[in-house]
């Protein structure tokens, strides 16, 4: 398979940082581009690692560059953003869809983005609205390989400490083990299998838009 270039946008999160870490290593990708708002202290011969602001669209798009595949990995809270739905909205849907656009313009021909489990255009619930949302917008555009991954609670250790989430994390594991059948796809996950998962998805040269649950998610992460 030809070596492909990849770009990562939110690769300082908690699996952001680890994709871009598995691409570093694989022989399969030759650059890999990172997205960034800030400096970061990574170094490695195939990274090269870009500065953009992402509000501003001639930047982001110039920025983006030419390339293979896109791995989405962005993403906010809503502490981050004090409640407002309008500021989380532009993180979590703005910049996400402006990549896929700017993407496909250039000629990428794989996306792979992270969602979440219950994701639903049409839920009552915010986050789960915009998920599904995101999906929907960035399905109708037409990838030649497009990868969602819909994980529940991410397990593991974030780069953004986040208080009160190690025992959240804890319970919730704890929890998975009663879950079976149709809730298996509730059951909390680490972030390495998801990042791993991402990674081999875009290795594979399969056409179509596939969905990512707890099972598949598992499965493709050891594949």
């Amino acid at each position: 398979m030809q070596q492909q270039t990849a770009v990562v946008i939110g690769s300082t999160g908690m699996i952001g940082d680890r994709v871009t870490r598995l691409l570093l290593q694989d022989e399969a990708f030759n650059k890999v581009r990172i997205l960034v708002r800030n400096p970061v202290l990574l170094q490695h011969p195939k990274l090269e690692t870009v500065l953009v602001n992402f509000a501003d669209l001639n930047d982001f798009q110039n920025k983006l560059g030419s390339g293979d595949c896109i791995f989405s990995c962005i993403g906010t809270t809503q502490k981050n953003v004090k409640g407002d739905n309008q500021l989380y909205r532009s993180i979590d849907y703005d910049i996400l869809l402006n990549a896929a656009i700017f993407a496909k313009a250039a000629g990428f021909k794989s996306f792979s983005i992270i969602s979440s489990v219950g994701a639903d255009p049409s839920s009552s619930n915010f986050y789960l609205r915009l998920k599904g949302e995101l999906e929907d917008a960035i399905s109708a555009i037409g990838f030649k390989s497009l990868h969602i991954f819909r994980p529940s609670m991410l397990l593991g250790k974030r780069v953004e400490y986040r208080f009160g989430e190690n025992i959240l994390q804890g319970t919730f594991k704890a929890l998975s083990a009663l879950l079976f059948g149709p809730f298996k796809k509730y059951k909390a996950i680490q972030g390495a299998a998801v990042a791993s998962a991402m990674v081999n998805a875009a290795k594979q040269e399969v056409q179509g838009k596939f969905l990512y649950e707890y099972d598949a998610i598992e499965l493709l992460a050891k594949s």
